[in-house]
């Protein structure tokens, strides 16, 4: 969030702030944006006035040692050392555990001269923290750990935050309570979700993201697929042992009329967005020609519709939750699986481990993972022609075998009634733009894009799934900070599936949200007779929705740009007769569009089950392109940091090749078929 403040090159900045300042409207991280602004710009006076007046009237803040420590490093820098003395030991009054602070006071000490007081200053912090060892560093973490894990399952999202922070400050060179950290600030809105910090630099923000985070944070498949790789070493470890595992050789079943044993792995067959999109191809693949098992990873069920259909429609149900990676593999090795299929990837509950053991001749991503698995051992990965054209295939490491559409669903699933719009608290006379996809998909810039949207259109509405009630008004704060009022922000409750698909129809225009667009939240809107309207990027995650809309049949409805679709939105409110032909358009085709034809879905599905069997029984299973990930993530790390939301493919590669480049001069790089490809002599 970033205060109301003019250009930091113009005196007008400080009076402004100060005045928000004086009010406690001014939270720490604007202070500290705001004084940073101020600094670069020379106006080191200003900055320690803004100071000054914040901690004055800002005393009961908890974090307000912060504001002091920064007030005295300005103080230090315009020569008063007085000043910086007394508000690095106002720092340490309000937190005594503060090290910066006895640090930075000892220092101040030594530069007045005062040699023995600043020993004796650093001499009582030492003393104090002197069994501090590595093993209490440890339990330390571990709690605060354990303390964000609950608190995050608990639902007191503060809180979480706060104890993974410091969990990530003590051991920021370990992922795991980073990556909640940076989740938990996409879940709550809070920007920017890197938040700076003087204990952990960027670099190691952007280690710890997990690959699903990222896909909410950048549009970068470079660097997807380098994270990818990067976890999948950090997931599996050390190599397993596999000398209980030897690689087994493929059966010969291609013409022999003998059926291929098809294994689904994945801790989402129940009622969530995976079920309910593969429970119909499930049910409709060809029993003459495949054995489907099921191999389910999640917490059991109790009473579970679509997890019910799919036991039914599978030879063998196998619930795997309770057995090690290990006794898991083993399993599927005795069940002769032909053809294993990851339908997680790398989200909840998945168990990538289970496929470092090599259950099956041939391992494939599909459904569940939005990108690229980087694995060693993920051969395959289905997916689309507009999803992954064949010029964007240098951004996976597995061999790409396409679909008409990456998107099944379910046509059986069950809609409730149409609401009314009074029901639900919608005014009938409004334009309503809805976007349902999770807060974490809202980023800064998608969400001034829609504040400039309702700016142009009023009267409009903003209809958004709820988030935590403190997210909801977190967001209504930024509206007013936008010009738009509050109220033009309406929060529909969580319903159940039939529900919420039935209330969807009731809005005019849904909006895609960047650089993570809809996936199965835009195949509900399209069933529900609802335009979507999205923006395409590079990764799978940014041209899931385009996918979908194509396979709906109203392509027109994919933007070229962040400007193009902010006109389109205000285009499509002014002129009404044009979005009502979308919508005819998307219900004279619903029958009949690519999007609905799960029959030839599972059609292809199984062509391309036997392809890779096939393929697999000449000795032909692709080997995963891992070459150089290494060195594209160093150099997606720095592409990152220059936070380019949206750029073209050509400007986008020219990048990158400008940092492999240096990479290049500094130390050789092979020559590889992605970016850094052999200049042709």
């Amino acid at each position: 969030m970033t205060a109301n403040h003019a250009s930091p090159s113009n005196d007008a900045a400080a009076p402004s702030a100060l005045d928000l300042a004086r009010n406690q409207r001014l939270s720490l991280m604007d202070l500290l944006s705001v004084s940073e602004a101020l600094n670069a710009a020379g106006q080191q006076a200003a900055a320690a006035e803004l100071y000054k007046t914040w901690v004055a009237f800002n005393d009961s803040n908890p974090t307000i040692h912060l504001a002091y420590f920064n007030y005295a490093v300005i103080l230090n820098q315009l020569g008063d050392r007085a000043g910086a003395v007394q508000a690095f030991r106002a720092c340490l009054k309000a937190n005594p555990q503060f090290a910066p602070g006895h640090i930075n006071l000892g220092r101040a000490l030594e530069d007045a001269g005062l040699i023995g007081h600043a020993v004796e200053q650093w001499s009582h912090y030492a003393e104090v923290t002197k069994n501090v060892d590595a093993e209490t560093i440890g339990h330390r973490h571990m709690t605060l750990q354990n303390m964000g894990r609950v608190l995050e399952g608990a639902g007191k999202l503060e809180e979480a935050e706060t104890a993974l922070l410091q969990a990530f400050e003590l051991r920021p060179e370990l992922p795991e309570a980073g990556q909640h950290w940076a989740s938990l600030r996409q879940r709550q809105c809070k920007w920017p979700v890197l938040a700076p910090s003087n204990h952990i630099p960027a670099r190691k923000m952007l280690d710890a993201m997990s690959s699903l985070t990222l896909s909410c944070y950048a549009d970068d498949p470079m660097f997807q697929l380098a994270k990818a790789h990067r976890l999948s070493k950090t997931l599996i470890g050390a190599r397993p042992d596999l000398s209980r595992f030897p690689r087994r050789s493929p059966k010969l079943k291609s013409a022999t009329g003998q059926r291929l044993r098809v294994g689904y792995l994945s801790s989402d067959l129940r009622d969530h967005a995976v079920g309910f999109a593969l429970c119909e191809v499930l049910e409709l693949h060809d029993k003459d020609s495949l054995e489907v098992f099921a191999y389910y990873c999640g917490n059991v069920r109790g009473t579970d519709s679509t997890q019910e259909r799919i036991k039914a429609a599978v030879h063998c149900w196998r619930d795997i939750h309770s057995v090690d990676d290990a006794t898991a593999a083993s399993q599927i090795i005795a069940d002769e699986i032909d053809i294993l299929i990851d339908v997680n990837g790398y989200t909840k509950d998945a168990r990538a481990k289970i496929f470092a053991y090599r259950p099956a001749p041939v391992i494939v991503s599909f459904c569940g993972y939005p990108g690229s698995m980087g694995s060693p051992f993920h051969q395959y990965l289905i997916s689309d022609g507009y999803m992954i054209p064949p010029e964007n295939e240098i951004y996976y490491s597995e061999k790409v075998l396409r679909i008409a559409c990456d998107q099944p669903l379910d046509r059986k699933r069950p809609i409730a009634a149409r609401p009314s719009r009074a029901e639900l608290g919608l005014p009938e006379d409004a334009f309503v733009y809805a976007s349902f996809n999770g807060m974490q998909k809202i980023t800064e810039n998608c969400f001034a894009r829609w504040m400039t949207i309702l700016s142009e259109t009023p009267g409009s509405l903003l209809w958004l799934l709820t988030g935590d009630e403190d997210v909801n008004q977190r967001l209504r704060d930024l509206a007013e900070k936008s010009g738009v009022a509050s109220e033009r922000l309406v929060f529909a409750p969580k319903a159940q599936n039939p529900q919420h698909i039935a209330r969807i129809g009731l809005a005019d225009l849904f909006l895609d949200t960047f650089p993570y667009g809809a996936h199965s939240t835009a195949s509900d809107a399209i069933t529900s007779g609802l335009p979507v309207l999205t923006m395409s990027g590079k990764t799978f995650a940014a041209r899931f929705c385009g996918s979908i809309v194509t396979a709906a049949g109203v392509p027109e409805m994919i933007c070229s740009s962040p400007e193009d679709y902010v006109a389109r939105a205000i285009g499509f409110e002014r002129d009404r007769k044009s979005l009502l032909e979308v919508r005819e358009s998307i219900a004279r085709q619903r029958e009949t569009s690519v999007l609905r034809d799960i029959p030839a879905l599972a059609r292809r599905l199984e062509e391309l089950f036997w392809q890779m069997q096939g393929e697999c029984e000449r000795g032909e299973t692709p080997v995963p392109d891992l070459s150089n990930l290494d060195i594209y993530y160093e150099a997606g790390v720095e592409a990152l940091l220059e936070n380019i939301e949206f750029e073209d493919e050509q400007s986008y590669r020219e990048r990158y090749l400008k940092k492999l480049r240096q990479w290049h001069d500094y130390a050789p790089i092979p020559y590889d078929r992605r970016l850094w490809q052999k200049p042709d002599n």
